[in-house]
């Protein structure tokens, strides 16, 4: 059973240096952007290679406060951030099943939202490196689907762009609805806040 009144860690997938900032590849940072401008948050460094911003996600019945939650973006690259998120778990005491990683999706359509629990990876780096970390698959996953490049365009090119210009307005309020989600399974748990994003209600 999920137990709404513990903290969460909430991990934004990405690469660390400010060239890599807007990338495809970046859109679980980007969320995490949303979420503690949200909370009146800021991100400072941590000992455990990450930045984090703590803070208070969402509301809950009768309008206070929604529970804790751990900000992070993990200071070294997608492929190694298994580490940083084990440490942070083992800092602040954080079990698996109050884990969610946000990531970059090719599998889905642009702007389309999933949550699930475990599976695989799906080749996804910064996946792999966390399960390997943690010895377990057994965490939540809110994917943002970024869809698949066109013609010849490489899949690793077309993840480390950035979002087109023209995109930007519709990626805005993507990532306003996966804070949303965010939200929703912090306050809700996990199987309402799939049942909500996956059905419309």
């Amino acid at each position: 059973m999920t137990r709404l009144s513990e903290s969460w860690l909430i991990v934004g997938l990405g690469n660390p240096e400010a060239r890599y900032l807007r990338n495809r590849h970046n859109v679980g940072q980007m969320v995490l952007d949303v979420l503690a401008g949200r909370a009146g948050g800021s991100f400072v460094n941590h000992r455990q290679v990450a930045r984090i911003a703590q803070v208070r996600i969402g509301m809950l019945p009768g309008g206070a406060p929604g529970p804790k939650a751990i900000l992070a973006k993990s200071n070294s690259f997608m492929n190694t951030s298994g580490g940083p998120v084990k440490n942070l778990m083992q800092y602040f005491s954080i079990t698996p099943d109050h884990l969610l990683v946000i990531h970059d999706e090719l599998d889905i359509p642009e702007h389309e939202l999933r949550l699930k629990l475990g599976g695989g990876e799906n080749g996804h780096n910064g996946l792999k490196s966390i399960s390997t970390a943690l010895g377990t698959r057994d965490y939540a996953r809110l994917r943002v689907g970024i869809g698949r490049p066109v013609g010849r365009q490489s899949v690793t090119d077309f993840v480390l762009a950035d979002f087109p210009k023209a995109t930007l307005t519709q990626w805005a309020t993507t990532l306003e609805q996966a804070a949303d989600a965010v939200e929703e399974v912090v306050t809700l748990g996990l199987a309402k806040a799939q049942m909500r994003l996956h059905t419309g209600n």
